[in-house]
């Protein structure tokens, strides 16, 4: 299990240095594994394809912490992390943001986040009665991995000038008011 990990890790670094020297859509597979010093059939041990690599990489460095910080109740520690955890390596995060489409970075980290808070309501709603049936985890998960991309990938997209600190105020304070009261407070 340990010789599987330290693969990937390896696959990852090749994959972080080429990132930031060409679009992730230009990246191939054989320059993955020619700068990790592996064969290619050793990637598709680990990987479907580069999408996935990407995915293991964002789920390894953000969201496998947040995923403990959110077990012992600790969701403004668990948002921050994930901002602190992006600035850390603000260059390569940068270069993937851009990445558009079908497989795009916005849409792995969304999928994540989704994955990640679901999975933290279900651990800690077990048994729970329901007020409202149809206010799922899975449909509360998606609005807060909807709205949390789409604040991180604005401060991406700006340049991460803004300390992870006052993202994550701002994103609390939108989160914790309804739309109705907001003109009021800005």
């Amino acid at each position: 299990m340990q010789q599987k990990r330290e693969v990937k890790t390896l696959l990852a670094e090749s994959f972080k240095e080429l990132a930031l020297e060409k679009p992730v859509e230009k990246i191939t597979i054989k320059e993955i594994t020619d700068r990790a010093g592996v064969i290619r059939v050793t990637f598709y041990n680990h990987f479907q394809d580069k999408y996935e690599l990407l995915e293991w990489i964002c789920r390894e460095e953000v969201l496998a912490p947040v995923r403990i910080l959110l077990g012992n109740n600790m969701q403004r520690e668990a948002v921050t992390f994930i901002f602190t955890a992006i600035l850390k390596n603000k260059e390569f995060y940068s270069h993937v943001a851009r990445t558009k489409g079908q497989n795009s970075f916005e849409s792995i980290v969304q999928n994540l986040v989704s994955e990640t808070i679901n999975g933290y309501f279900l651990s800690n709603h077990v048994g729970k009665s329901k007020k409202y049936s149809w206010l799922t985890p899975k449909w509360i998960a998606d609005y807060y991995a909807q709205s949390l991309t789409f604040v991180l990938m604005g401060w991406i997209e700006r340049g991460m000038t803004i300390p992870p600190e006052d993202m994550v105020d701002m994103y609390s304070f939108i989160a914790s008011h309804s739309m109705m009261d907001l003109p009021q407070d800005i």
